[in-house]
């Protein structure tokens, strides 16, 4: 499912406009997106939990050249599944 399949669902659902949850499902993304810059965590009780922790620099090997490269620290995009939502899919 896609962005435009999600928001034709979510409005056959709710009887909302799709403009209006267009508007919704941005702002919902942005708001996740800006948590995450800034060093939070989104916690959404029974769908899930959204964090960026820091990953730290290391060192390996590339798979082209065979020569050692250095990988700078990073933040990593993670989620973990809810229970109501893992219990749902399976």
């Amino acid at each position: 499912m896609n962005k435009g399949e999600l928001i034709e669902k979510m409005a056959q659902e709710c009887g909302l406009s799709k403009h209006a949850l267009h508007n919704v499902l941005e702002c919902f993304l942005e708001t996740i997106t800006a948590a995450l810059a800034d060093d939070g965590i989104v916690k959404l009780k029974g769908f899930g939990t959204f964090s960026a922790p820091v990953r730290a620099a290391r060192e390996t090997r590339s798979l082209h050249s065979g020569e050692m490269i250095r990988i700078p620290s990073h933040k990593a995009i993670k989620f973990k599944a809810g229970l109501r939502l893992t219990k749902a899919v399976q």
